[in-house]
């Protein structure tokens, strides 16, 4: 919790709107976010900067196990990101859970985009 604490205006200058978008996705597939926080989170803020706000901001109210889980995934889906906030060493994350996920993501995708195909023809 503190970590995250640490880094939110770093956090809220760097991230771009698709990493946000994709953090949003991973966090609601995951259950820390419903589908309205998630909803609130882009429509009820115009700004990048102020959805990055509210995004870290209920993160961080949902206690330590969702800045974990966010800080895990920010890992995968932008490393750069991770690695300029100060995120990428010692994080609670073990890294054989992180190389797991990261392979993962990408196994899943060409899965999904092999079920497409199968089922188009």
């Amino acid at each position: 919790l503190k970590e995250v604490a640490d880094v939110r205006t770093e956090f809220v200058k760097r991230v771009t709107e698709e990493s946000l978008k994709q953090l949003l996705e991973a966090l609601e597939r995951d259950e820390v976010l419903n589908d309205l926080e998630t909803e609130s989170i882009l429509e009820e803020n115009r700004a990048r900067a102020n959805k990055a706000r509210c995004f870290i901001d209920t993160v961080k109210k949902k206690g330590d196990r969702a800045c974990r889980i966010m800080i895990r995934h920010l890992k995968i889906t932008n490393p750069a990101l991770s690695n300029q906030l100060g995120l990428s060493s010692g994080s609670s994350t073990q890294l054989g859970e992180t190389t797991f996920s990261a392979m993962m993501v990408p196994l899943y995708n060409f899965f999904k985009l092999c079920v497409f195909i199968y089922f188009k023809c």
